[in-house]
């Protein structure tokens, strides 16, 4: 039986490349995904394990206020380090001071980051200190710095070179040392900039009696964790002792539990579809190539072969052809994460992730979902198979059957029914679990009805095909109806492609939308100074002091961000002068007032979860450790420019010492011309490391920029699985002209020429590829608005992007046919006509 199998599979070889190439593609999109997910975790790894130098034990604030890996700490006393060193087994111990601080580039602009924009003191002795110098010296003045490589080679700066760092304050400084972090150029990216100690204290902790922490080395037969002790023990309240190994885990965990978390689930999701597209392909494969040896199987049962033989058989040979394609394809996944590392670099996720990390985990995935699928999707080709009779050896048999079911028609009606319900009543009650769970019942519907609309849909769409083409038209249009599960299966795996792509545009064109009306909701002013989302970005709050003061100005209110504690959970505020805030932007209060600028606000949504109204005692507590209680004064339902919580300025400037804003809003003054009122704050913010001064329409656009980056590459990585889904076609095509070899033979024997044997084979995949692209845009359109609608999004699908796909999609399902069409018009006359 083995025998058998093998010399089926080497007599067929066509078939066998076709299936092979399906598997291949699938694994190797997965284990492709995969591995980036196990690169960008040991990229992140490596990172945090070199953050420290060869720092043992850290001193830091106990108080932890943000659950993001880099969240910063509140100061503490500097008195600590001389406590520290005077601790048996600690053979060095140095201050570390590290805050808010952009380095302007030589145009005096603030260098973009994705991480955060820090500022510190050299660390003067090497094994403490995580960077090296590359090039110069080490700053020995106060207003010296070393930069590290990325952002001076991205500011246009070198040694000697005199630029600004903002700390917010503007202080002139002198580039004296470029710096390297190991052998990369920066900390992913961040940008840091190091004063000398006294530097530091002056430009930075703004003290010389408060510091960041104490980096300490231990002493030759001191464990870490016996010194971290020791150090414990002659700590005040407040601060903790904790080693680098403990720190490293930290992180890591964050950033499993977050970042890391979301990034391989998103990744997860997109092998799955790839899978998905691959499983339809690979079992089209096998249900046309079983319905050709129909004869050769009844042939197996009249020799006394038994049902579960036929089976295994074709089980086999599903798991060689599964075997040999996941091996490869997990050769093929390291070449595609490659592709992928260098497409993530490229739109700089803020990780340069060097070299690949391949996780055993990762195997163990990759390699038994490529041979479960290829198994799965052979399943029923194989017990179609086992159930052919013996006679049907002795006669001309049917290859397919003629069309769908009454149980499939049935089953896939009451599948549909269930599905536009469930999508339809989720969306309705914004209950996303409900349409998500629809959405699946969705695609089951789909497979399901595939090849009932298949027929009476190839007889519309090739209609054009019979007015351009006459009978070659007529001939593919007669040809993708009179099969209509051949058609479905090859047209369902570019359905799901499609519908994918085509979900993400709607959803992606939604949450735009829903940000632009709020936005346009919200802020009816012309103008936002805006310097990005980054926490330790921003400008000094003494730009909306100056801005306020311009003729053109009516009213402005800044907006900053920060991480507290409130009621015992680490949380992202918004920091404003509520009362300034309410005269630009209507967040739609519904509770209370912000006419007082001490004023602490709450989201509708976080009032309603906690119980919380108007007079609520809300604990909180600061990253310099200090807790009090505030007052709700308002709840306010409208949170997509202040997020779920607004603390009053007064209240958190008291326990920072660089204030900063993220963006100004400004009304203009009665008569005030918006050109030169952008003019005026354009030439006031250019001191402040000209933050971009922006109309309101560039604002909105400015928010989902970020994701830009992604969403491109998400798309690159969707269309990876149309282009196996076309190739699913393509394979369908040429088996599909395998079997009508003597029909070809035919047509050319009375009179049909080579162009209308090519016409009619093209024209017969781009009606199976309109078919899968028509189908996937319906499909993807439908989920898009229910699950938008889900979560309060409106319905805002791109009508431009929608065409481009179905444009696509029609032209590929014409690059699909080259191939088979070329081979249909090159068949010999008399052996096509002598064929089986």
């Amino acid at each position: 039986m083995i025998g058998l199998v093998f010399k089926e599979l080497w007599g067929r070889k066509r078939r066998m490349v076709g299936s092979l190439l399906a598997v291949f593609l699938g694994v190797t999109f997965l284990t492709g995904t995969l591995v980036l997910g196990d690169t960008l975790a040991g990229s992140i790894d490596g990172y945090f394990s070199n953050a420290y130098g060869k720092t043992e034990v850290s001193v830091r604030n106990s108080t932890k206020v943000s659950d993001e890996p880099w969240g910063s700490r509140g100061q503490i006393d500097a008195s600590v380090v001389g406590k520290v060193r005077q601790v048996d087994g600690v053979a060095n111990a140095e201050p570390v001071i590290e805050g808010s601080g952009q380095l302007l580039a030589k145009d005096g602009t603030v260098i973009e980051s994705r991480g955060p924009r820090t500022a510190g003191n050299w660390m003067t002795d090497p094994k403490l200190n995580p960077y090296r110098l590359a090039e110069g010296r080490a700053p020995r003045a106060p207003n010296e710095v070393v930069i590290n490589k990325m952002f001076a080679d991205e500011g246009g700066l070198a040694i000697g070179d005199r630029t600004a760092v903002l700390t917010p304050e503007r202080i002139p400084v002198t580039v004296v040392g470029i710096s390297m972090f190991g052998d990369e150029e920066a900390f992913g990216e961040t940008s840091f900039t190091a004063f000398t100690l006294e530097g530091a204290r002056e430009h930075v902790a703004k003290t010389p009696d408060r510091i960041s922490g104490v980096s300490i080395l231990a002493e030759d037969g001191v464990s870490p964790d016996e010194l971290a002790s020791r150090v414990q023990n002659v700590l005040p309240a407040g601060t903790e002792a904790v080693t680098t190994e403990a720190q490293v885990e930290e992180g890591m965990s964050e950033v499993e539990s977050g970042f890391l978390t979301i990034f391989r689930t998103v990744l997860g999701a997109f092998g799955a579809v790839a899978l998905l597209v691959a499983a339809f392909s690979i079992h089209n494969t096998f249900a046309i190539t079983m319905a050709q040896r129909t004869r050769e199987s009844a042939l197996l049962r009249a020799l006394g072969a038994g049902r579960r033989q036929v089976v295994t058989i074709v089980g086999f040979e599903a798991l060689v052809i599964g075997g040999a394609a996941t091996i490869a394809g997990l050769a093929g996944g390291l070449g595609f994460a490659a592709l992928l590392r260098l497409l993530f670099t490229e739109f700089r996720i803020g990780i340069a992730m060097e070299g690949l990390t391949v996780s055993a985990t990762s195997l163990l995935i990759a390699v038994p979902v490529g041979l479960l699928v290829t198994l799965v999707a052979a399943l029923g080709p194989a017990v179609k198979a086992s159930r052919v009779p013996p006679l049907a050896a002795l006669r001309e048999v049917s290859a397919e059957t003629a069309g769908p079911s009454d149980t499939r028609v049935i089953v896939g009606g009451v599948f549909a029914a269930v599905a536009i319900g469930t999508v339809v009543f989720g969306a309705l009650t914004e209950q996303m679990a409900m349409a998500g769970a629809g959405a699946i019942v969705t695609v089951i519907a789909m497979v399901a009805l595939g090849p009932v609309a298949a027929r009476p849909v190839a007889r519309l769409l090739g209609g054009p095909a019979v007015r351009l083409r006459g009978v070659p038209g007529a001939l593919a249009r007669d040809n993708a109806s009179r099969s209509p599960q051949r058609t479905a299966g090859a047209a369902t795996a570019l359905m799901i492609g499609v519908g994918v792509v085509t979900l993400m545009t709607v959803f992606i064109g939604s949450l735009g939308a829903s940000l632009e009306n709020n936005v346009a909701g919200s802020f009816k002013g012309p103008i936002v100074v805006n310097a990005g989302n980054n926490e330790t970005g921003g400008f000094s709050t003494a730009l909306v002091r100056d801005a306020a003061k311009l003729p053109q100005v009516s009213e402005v209110a800044g907006v900053g961000s920060g991480s507290l504690r409130v009621d015992g959970d680490p949380s992202t505020v918004s920091v404003a002068d509520p009362s300034a805030l309410s005269r630009v932007l209507d967040l739609d209060v519904t509770q209370g007032g912000m006419s007082d600028a001490g004023t602490f606000a709450v989201s509708k949504s976080v009032a309603d979860e906690k119980g919380w109204s108007t007079g609520s005692q809300v604990g909180v507590t600061f990253a310099d450790g200090a807790a009090q209680r505030l007052t709700v004064g308002a709840v306010y339902e409208n949170t997509d420019l202040t997020g779920d919580y607004l603390v009053p300025r007064t209240a958190w400037d008291a326990h920072t010492r660089q204030p900063l804003d993220n963006a100004a809003f400004v009304e203009l003054a009665p008569g005030a011309s918006e050109a030169d009122a952008r003019q005026a704050l354009t030439a006031l913010a250019k001191p402040y490391g000209a933050p971009e001064v922006q109309t309101r329409d560039d604002y909105v656009a400015a928010q989902t920029e970020e994701m830009a980056g992604f969403i491109s590459v998400v798309y690159g990585m969707l269309i990876l699985a149309i282009v196996i889904a076309l190739m699913g076609i393509a394979n369908t095509l040429s088996l599909s002209v395998h079997e009508r070899t003597r029909e070809l033979g035919l047509l050319r024997a009375v009179g049909g020429t080579r162009p209308q044997i090519r016409s009619m084979v093209r024209w017969e995949s781009v009606i199976v590829a309109l078919f899968g692209t028509g189908g996937g845009i319906g499909l993807g359109v439908f989920l898009g608005w229910g699950l938008g609608t889900a979560l309060g999004n409106p319905f805002a699908p791109g009508a431009v992007q929608l065409a481009v796909i179905a444009l696509v999609g029609a032209v590929a399902g014409a690059l699909a046919a080259i191939r088979p069409a070329r081979r249909a018009a090159r068949l010999a006359i008399l052996s096509a006509i002598s064929a089986p």
